[in-house]
């Protein structure tokens, strides 16, 4: 059986949508290829194919064959110059407006007409082949291959304004035409900035010890096993446990959270996290492409591949446009006989606009939010989030920080508290138990010096029992330990999904511990927003007890399901989802994996060097704050509604263009003008998603 594998090709010379689909078919077409996602934004190929059946050189030739496109030998990683800014697209608006302005004013004083007269057809004629060579030349390509392309429209025109005797007016189409072009590459480019600017913080070098001695040696070399060595305010090159040495991390590269991170021997370190203070000693367990920033780069590169409905929808209409404005150009010619008239149709006519509209605010949107800790793993979930109604929630490790903690200690013949923590937690000194770690971290908080237990013994589902400063204590269950006097205590301390621990002093019951898993404290505000954001029902799946989740779910005002298994969980998805909601689940990315999986968006909290995590959901929060839970959200809906208002602009504003220039009211030159201001307009508005916006929506 065939050996199917995913490789990622790189494909130069893509502009616009029209080119990737372009590439996509070729490929497609090759024998032993079994899928092809053409991606604008990372400018590769990522091609599901048979090795046996075709080969990097069929597939280099399948990408020239499909016009102006290369597979290069080598393709280096540097991040374009352009700037996806608002100064910037403030800038690019204001040289335009005064270029336009000089060609509106040259054509009303009549300065292009002179110009015509004075110089010969022949000249002029080869001054306009000479400035537009190289769009020509592409067009020429296109054509060679039967394809049309958007400068396919506005050369045909210029060879009307040539055939006419209007020179002067090819040439001011030519103009705007690289003006257009240049506007068109530096949108694609800037679109592609966020991915490549997160794939540059990735360190390229490493500090091994080998041998005795350290060596500076590039991150491909280094293998798994070994110890790298970071020193202050140096990046971390590898994903690793430190064996030696302690440091403040920052881990905001990955995260997104600005709060350091104290890490000591045993503590688990990310690659491209930075040593701020302190130096470490990291036994290696991931390198390069396999490091948990090294697969969120992947993530936001193939993300692209995942279109949403209606970037699919701007993908056909280029596909049909560029036809009907071919036609329409005939229609006008046949009806007024004004060639001008009909060049100015099809100069004017621009579907890069609407073929920009969406990916472009999409990739500033899913970029932009990776480097504040939120992967997205493409445009579908983006629009899918924007209409969810649904959200289910996992309880342990999602709502609940998955650690259980003491929350009450209840003294009954008069103990203090902290003669009842150092009782228990000496007793529970060495005691494996959950409970017991959490009885010893709150006697640590509270600053108890322990006793060394004497006659420890523990008693499997029951507690256990030790001598403490010539004493016996006894904590653990009801099985252990059986009074009357804590009947009514207990009850409404259980009555709270509270697991006890009774504490007896020489057979005298002394106190009660009450331990809980915590809620997290963003969850409340984080369910509110939820809610004022679109969301109808929230509801608790848990496997947990019956009691425990009722008393969440009430204190959360939340619908709740207890004693679920990971099927089961599925099953409720699935429930909803045959009524017709849009439901989003979100989980630890562990149990709960199949969960996200089959949730229309399934996001994984705390998703920071967890495989399962990264790969099961779509959409994966770096650090466990349920702030980002709303805020992913509100990305969602404002992205969308950009996402509207791009492809709302690009339609009116054809319509209108082509309106004008098919009556005879746009003439050629201004007809060139026109068609490129739609890219600046879009571009400006899509980078608005770049900005942190907190305001709901």
């Amino acid at each position: 059986m065939a050996q199917i594998q995913t490789i990622q090709v790189p494909v130069k010379g893509m502009d616009c949508a029209e080119c990737t689909v372009h590439v996509q078919h070729a490929v497609s077409k090759l024998k032993g290829v079994e899928s092809v996602n053409v991606l604008l934004a990372s400018e590769q190929a990522v091609i599901r194919l048979d090795p046996t059946q075709v080969s990097l050189s069929d597939i280099r030739q399948a990408v020239a064959s499909a016009g102006a496109y290369t597979v290069p030998e080598n393709v280096t990683a540097s991040a374009p110059s352009a700037n996806f800014s608002r100064r910037i697209v403030a800038l690019l608006a204001i040289v335009f407006a005064i270029v336009l302005s000089m060609v509106v004013l040259g054509e009303w004083l009549g300065v292009f007409r002179r110009l015509d007269e004075l110089a010969p057809l022949p000249i002029g004629a080869a001054i306009v082949i000479v400035g537009g060579l190289p769009v020509f030349r592409n067009v020429l390509r296109a054509a060679l291959h039967r394809q049309i392309i958007s400068h396919t429209l506005m050369t045909l025109g210029v060879l009307a304004a040539l055939l006419v005797g209007e020179w002067v007016t090819a040439a001011i189409v030519v103009v705007f035409m690289r003006v257009g072009a240049y506007v068109e590459n530096f949108t694609t480019a800037s679109a592609r900035r966020a991915v490549k600017e997160l794939a540059a913080l990735s360190p390229q070098t490493a500090r091994v010890e080998r041998a005795g001695k350290e060596h500076q040696v590039p991150i491909a070399e280094v293998r798994v096993g070994e110890i790298v060595v970071v020193r202050p305010g140096e990046k971390v090159p590898v994903d690793g446990e430190v064996t030696d040495g302690q440091a403040t991390m920052d881990q905001a590269t990955l995260t997104g959270e600005s709060m350091p991170v104290e890490v000591a021997r045993g503590s688990r370190v990310f690659a491209a996290t930075i040593a701020r203070l302190g130096s470490v000693r990291v036994k290696t367990t991931r390198v390069g492409a396999d490091t948990t920033f090294g697969r969120v780069v992947k993530m936001v590169e193939e993300a692209e591949a995942h279109r949403a409905d209606v970037q699919r929808f701007a993908d056909k209409f280029s596909a049909y446009y560029l036809p009907i404005v071919t036609g329409l150009a005939a229609l006008t010619f046949l009806f007024s006989r004004n060639p001008l008239a009909t060049a100015a149709v099809l100069v004017v006519a621009c579907s890069c606009s609407v073929a920009l509209a969406t990916p472009v605010a999409m990739l500033a949107s899913i970029g932009a939010s990776a480097q504040r800790g939120l992967l997205i793993k493409g445009g579908k979930y983006l629009e899918t989030l924007a209409r969810a109604d649904v959200l289910l929630v996992d309880k342990t490790g999602t709502l609940t920080l998955g650690q259980p903690q003491i929350t009450d200690v209840i003294s009954l013949h008069g103990a203090s508290d902290s003669e009842i923590l150092m009782l228990a937690a000496s007793a529970e000194r060495y005691s494996e138990h959950p409970l017991a770690e959490a009885v010893r971290v709150s006697a640590r908080t509270h600053n108890m010096s322990l006793v060394e237990p004497q006659n420890f013994e523990a008693l499997p589902g029951k507690g256990i029992r030790a001598r403490i400063n010539g004493a016996n204590i006894a904590l653990g269950n009801r099985q252990l330990i059986s009074s009357a006097d804590s009947a009514r205590v207990a009850e409404e301390l259980e009555g709270q999904g509270k697991t006890l621990l009774f504490l007896a002093r020489d057979d005298e019951l002394i106190a009660i511990l009450a331990a809980a898993d915590t809620l997290r404290p963003q969850v409340p505000a984080a369910l509110v927003q939820a809610r004022a954001l679109g969301i109808q029902r929230i509801e608790l799946l848990t496997g947990d007890n019956e009691r425990a989740a009722a008393a969440l779910a009430e204190k959360l005002g939340v619908s709740y399901r207890a004693n679920l298994l990971p099927e089961n969980k599925i099953q409720v998805v699935k429930d909803y989802q045959a009524q017709g909601h849009i439901v989003v689940m979100i989980g630890d990315g562990v149990n709960d994996a199949p969960a996200l999986a089959q949730a229309d968006v399934g996001v994984a909290m705390g998703a920071a060097g967890a495989d399962i995590a990264i790969q099961a959901a779509h959409v994966a929060l770096m650090r466990e704050d349920w702030a980002l839970v709303p805020e992913v959200l509100r990305i969602a809906r404002r992205t969308m509604r950009i996402v509207k208002m791009n492809l709302a602009f690009a339609a009116v504003y054809n319509i209108a263009g082509l309106t004008l220039a098919a009556f005879g009211f746009l003439p050629p030159v201004l007809a060139a003008a026109a068609q490129s201001l739609p890219d600046i307009g879009i571009l400006g508005n899509s980078a608005r998603l770049l900005r942190h916006d907190s305001r709901p929506n």
